[in-house]
């Protein structure tokens, strides 16, 4: 019973995760090659292991920041944690709603308005019209995009799509907030912008936060806690500073 009550306070278990990717052993020019391969059974694939047996757990309102070398599994992990992939082996258990700020824009529709997207992207995060429509002027003050409402989303940059889905996705306060480089895109006022509606969340107590970023004395700035991925492997998990000082000094 004890066990039961001490696996409940948990926000996020991660169970021994294995994540294998089949890698085509050759590489193929096109689509039709890769049927005529298939269907000869000359198609050999590889395995890759993007994780391995990774363990760990995160406690309602903690901060946690995920820090590792480009392919080290850091965002393979954050997308097994936001539902968007199964593992191969394990479990992964999260309690509560999600507001993934993964791929910004990944749901929008590039020839639709910002304001038909707006819609669109705030049904695909499982909010009513009405709640869209009673926050609207709220995600498009956020977004800073007000003279840009009717113009097809093709028209923007990749910074501007990235302000409206961060303005849309973090309208609300989610039980878990994950969030992938979402602040290296923009210019820097925005960035400083979203980081301070980041810390509002994690100043609240009450919403657990897990945090990808290159920039490790962001990572710092913003977390108290750093687990460590390298190669799909757990490296290390403990305090951020700690965490932080070992990862830089790989490179010494």
């Amino acid at each position: 019973m004890a066990d039961t009550q001490s696996a409940q306070k948990h926000a996020i278990e991660v169970d021994d995760v294995t994540m294998i990717f089949n890698m085509a052993s050759e590489q193929l020019n096109n689509l039709k090659e890769y049927f005529i391969k298939l269907a000869k059974h000359e198609l050999f694939f590889t395995e890759f292991r993007a994780l391995k047996h990774i363990s760990f757990t995160v406690d309602p309102g903690e901060t946690v920041g995920l820090v590792g070398t480009n392919g080290s599994g850091k965002s393979t992990m954050l997308k097994i944690i936001a539902g968007v992939l199964e593992p191969s082996e394990g479990s992964c258990t999260v309690r509560g709603n999600i507001a993934p700020l993964i791929e910004l824009g990944a749901g929008f529709d590039m020839e639709l308005t910002a304001r038909e997207n707006i819609y669109l992207n705030g049904s695909l995060l499982g909010y009513t019209r009405e709640f869209i429509k009673e926050h609207f002027d709220e995600i498009v003050e956020f977004a800073e995009l007000r003279d840009f409402l009717d113009m097809p989303l093709k028209n923007y940059s990749s910074g501007m799509v990235a302000r409206i889905a961060f303005a849309i996705a973090t309208i609300t306060e989610p039980d878990v907030l994950i969030v992938d480089e979402t602040l290296s895109v923009g210019d820097v006022f925005f960035q400083h912008k979203c980081e301070e509606r980041i810390r509002h969340f994690i100043d609240s107590g009450s919403v657990t936060v897990l945090f990808v970023s290159h920039d490790i004395e962001q990572v710092e700035r913003i977390c108290d806690r750093a687990i460590w991925i390298e190669k799909g492997d757990l490296r290390m998990d403990g305090p951020v500073g700690e965490v932080c000082e070992a990862y830089r000094n790989q490179f010494n």
